[in-house]
Protein backbone atom coordinates (compact mmCIF):
# COMPACT_ATOMS: atom_id res chain seq x y z
CA UNK A 1 0.00 0.00 0.00
CA UNK A 2 1.11 3.53 -0.63
CA UNK A 3 2.27 5.65 2.39
CA UNK A 4 2.17 8.81 0.45
CA UNK A 5 -0.73 10.42 -1.81
CA UNK A 6 -1.28 8.69 -4.81
CA UNK A 7 0.10 9.69 -7.72
CA UNK A 8 -0.78 7.09 -9.99
CA UNK A 9 -3.73 4.24 -10.56
CA UNK A 10 -3.08 1.59 -12.44
CA UNK A 11 -6.55 -0.89 -13.08
CA UNK A 12 -7.48 -3.30 -16.04
CA UNK A 13 -5.45 -6.32 -16.50
CA UNK A 14 -3.45 -6.23 -14.00
CA UNK A 15 -2.48 -9.23 -11.63
CA UNK A 16 -0.19 -7.13 -8.59
CA UNK A 17 -2.85 -4.81 -7.29
CA UNK A 18 -3.32 -3.48 -3.70
CA UNK A 19 -7.14 -2.04 -3.58
CA UNK A 20 -10.47 -3.37 -5.22
CA UNK A 21 -8.26 -4.25 -8.32
CA UNK A 22 -6.10 -1.92 -8.53
CA UNK A 23 -2.52 -0.68 -8.04
CA UNK A 24 -1.77 2.46 -6.65
CA UNK A 25 1.24 3.95 -6.48
CA UNK A 26 3.09 6.71 -4.35
CA UNK A 27 5.76 8.64 -5.76
CA UNK A 28 8.40 6.57 -3.33
CA UNK A 29 6.69 3.06 -4.95
CA UNK A 30 8.00 4.81 -8.52
CA UNK A 31 11.40 5.64 -7.18
CA UNK A 32 12.09 2.21 -5.87
CA UNK A 33 11.83 0.67 -9.36
CA UNK A 34 14.82 0.98 -11.63
CA UNK A 35 15.32 4.37 -12.71
CA UNK A 36 16.66 5.36 -16.11
CA UNK A 37 17.68 8.65 -17.64
CA UNK A 38 17.75 9.99 -21.45
CA UNK A 39 18.02 13.37 -22.78
CA UNK A 40 15.83 13.86 -26.25
CA UNK A 41 14.35 17.15 -27.94
CA UNK A 42 10.79 17.29 -27.48
CA UNK A 43 8.62 19.56 -29.83
CA UNK A 44 7.31 21.53 -26.75
CA UNK A 45 10.77 22.61 -25.67
CA UNK A 46 13.39 24.63 -27.69
CA UNK A 47 16.46 22.37 -25.99
CA UNK A 48 16.95 19.12 -25.48
CA UNK A 49 15.43 17.62 -22.14
CA UNK A 50 16.94 15.48 -19.26
CA UNK A 51 14.18 12.90 -18.74
CA UNK A 52 14.35 10.57 -15.41
CA UNK A 53 12.33 8.10 -14.04
CA UNK A 54 11.24 4.09 -14.19
CA UNK A 55 10.65 2.33 -17.58
CA UNK A 56 6.99 2.24 -18.19
CA UNK A 57 8.11 -1.61 -19.32
CA UNK A 58 9.24 -2.26 -15.89
CA UNK A 59 6.17 -0.78 -14.26
CA UNK A 60 3.75 -2.58 -16.51
CA UNK A 61 6.16 -5.68 -15.02
CA UNK A 62 6.31 -4.66 -11.50
CA UNK A 63 2.11 -4.55 -11.60
CA UNK A 64 2.05 -7.97 -13.86
CA UNK A 65 -0.14 -6.34 -16.32
CA UNK A 66 -1.18 -8.36 -19.25
CA UNK A 67 -3.18 -6.72 -22.78
CA UNK A 68 -2.39 -5.30 -25.77
CA UNK A 69 -2.81 -1.67 -25.18
CA UNK A 70 -2.84 0.69 -22.35
CA UNK A 71 -5.32 4.15 -21.88
CA UNK A 72 -3.02 6.80 -20.38
CA UNK A 73 -5.58 9.16 -18.87
CA UNK A 74 -3.72 12.83 -17.63
CA UNK A 75 -5.29 14.83 -14.79
CA UNK A 76 -7.23 17.30 -16.85
CA UNK A 77 -9.19 13.95 -18.39
CA UNK A 78 -7.34 13.90 -21.49
CA UNK A 79 -6.65 10.25 -22.89
CA UNK A 80 -4.39 8.48 -25.19
CA UNK A 81 -4.20 4.94 -26.65
CA UNK A 82 -0.76 3.68 -26.45
CA UNK A 83 0.33 0.08 -27.76
CA UNK A 84 1.87 -1.94 -24.80
CA UNK A 85 4.34 -2.87 -27.90
CA UNK A 86 5.82 0.46 -26.94
CA UNK A 87 6.97 -0.37 -23.63
CA UNK A 88 9.09 -2.96 -25.39
CA UNK A 89 10.41 -1.65 -28.13
CA UNK A 90 11.44 1.76 -26.76
CA UNK A 91 12.78 2.70 -23.94
CA UNK A 92 9.69 4.56 -23.17
CA UNK A 93 10.01 5.94 -19.31
CA UNK A 94 7.59 7.59 -16.50
CA UNK A 95 9.47 10.73 -16.20
CA UNK A 96 9.66 12.04 -12.30
CA UNK A 97 11.99 14.43 -12.89
CA UNK A 98 13.00 17.15 -16.09
CA UNK A 99 16.33 18.55 -15.87
CA UNK A 100 17.17 16.83 -12.78
CA UNK A 101 14.21 18.37 -10.89
CA UNK A 102 11.06 16.58 -9.84
CA UNK A 103 8.79 17.81 -12.31
CA UNK A 104 5.47 20.07 -11.08
CA UNK A 105 2.27 20.32 -12.20
CA UNK A 106 2.55 23.82 -13.84
CA UNK A 107 5.39 21.96 -15.96
CA UNK A 108 3.95 18.99 -17.00
CA UNK A 109 4.05 16.57 -14.20
CA UNK A 110 4.17 15.10 -11.34
CA UNK A 111 4.23 12.27 -13.97
CA UNK A 112 5.17 12.64 -17.78
CA UNK A 113 5.00 9.31 -20.09
CA UNK A 114 8.03 10.67 -22.52
CA UNK A 115 9.54 8.57 -25.59
CA UNK A 116 13.38 8.86 -26.28
CA UNK A 117 12.41 10.81 -29.54
CA UNK A 118 15.96 11.27 -30.75
CA UNK A 119 17.04 7.27 -30.29
CA UNK A 120 14.93 5.97 -33.39
CA UNK A 121 13.73 7.43 -36.46
CA UNK A 122 10.69 6.40 -36.12
CA UNK A 123 9.49 8.33 -33.20
CA UNK A 124 10.04 11.61 -35.15
CA UNK A 125 6.08 10.92 -36.13
CA UNK A 126 3.57 12.79 -34.84
CA UNK A 127 1.63 9.85 -33.51
CA UNK A 128 4.44 8.98 -30.74
CA UNK A 129 4.36 12.83 -29.53
CA UNK A 130 0.53 12.10 -29.09
CA UNK A 131 1.27 9.41 -26.86
CA UNK A 132 3.31 11.14 -24.71
CA UNK A 133 0.80 12.12 -22.45
CA UNK A 134 2.14 14.60 -19.28
CA UNK A 135 -0.14 14.86 -16.32
CA UNK A 136 -0.53 11.60 -16.30
CA UNK A 137 -2.87 10.17 -13.26
CA UNK A 138 -3.81 6.89 -14.26
CA UNK A 139 -3.60 3.93 -16.97
CA UNK A 140 -5.63 1.32 -18.07
CA UNK A 141 -4.73 -1.88 -19.48
CA UNK A 142 -6.52 -3.44 -22.04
Amino acid sequence: MPKGPVILVISGKVAQTNQDGKALLDMAMLRALPQHTFTTQTVWDKRPVKFSGPRLRDLLKHVKASGTELKAIAMNDYAVTVPMADADQFDVILAIRMNDREISPRTKGPLFLVYPFDSHPTLKQKVYEERSIWQLKAIEVK
